[in-house]
C-alpha cells in the first residue's frame, strides 16, 4: 500500500508562485510514475504533469514553461513548482503515484489563483 501526503496549496494573486510538495511512503518498489492531477469545479480531471522512475516528463499544454516537476528519490517526494499562476490554475491538485496502471491518490490540496 501507499500512502500519499500533499501540501503546499494556498491563495495566491496571478502572477504568483506556489511550490506544492508530495510524500510517499509505503511499498513503492521500483517502476513507478508520479505526478499531478487537477480539477476546477465543473471540470474533467487532467493532467498537469507526471514523472516516470526513467524517462522524460510530461505536461499540460496548459502550463508548459509556467510549471516544473521534480522528484527527490531519498525522500520520495515529488514537487511542483508552479510559476506565473493564471486564474484557470485554480484546481484541487491531486498527487498520484502509478504502478502497474494502478494507481495511487493523495488527499488533494486546494490552488486559488486570484487578485
Amino acid at each position: 500500500q501507499v500512502q500519499l501526503v500533499e501540501s503546499g496549496g494556498g491563495l495566491v494573486q496571478p502572477g504568483g508562485s506556489l511550490r506544492l510538495s508530495c510524500a510517499a511512503s509505503g511499498d513503492l518498489g521500483h517502476m513507478y510514475r508520479m505526478g499531478w492531477y487537477r480539477q476546477a469545479p465543473g471540470k474533467q480531471r487532467e493532467l498537469v504533469a507526471g514523472i516516470p522512475s526513467i524517462g522524460v516528463t510530461k505536461y499540460a499544454d496548459s502550463v508548459k514553461g509556467r510549471f516544473k516537476i521534480s522528484k527527490d528519490n531519498a525522500r520520495n517526494t515529488v514537487y511542483l513548482q508552479m510559476n506565473s499562476l493564471l486564474p484557470e490554475d485554480t484546481a484541487v491538485y491531486y498527487c498520484y503515484v502509478e504502478r502497474s496502471e494502478v494507481y495511487s491518490w493523495g488527499q488533494g490540496t486546494q490552488v486559488t489563483v486570484s487578485a
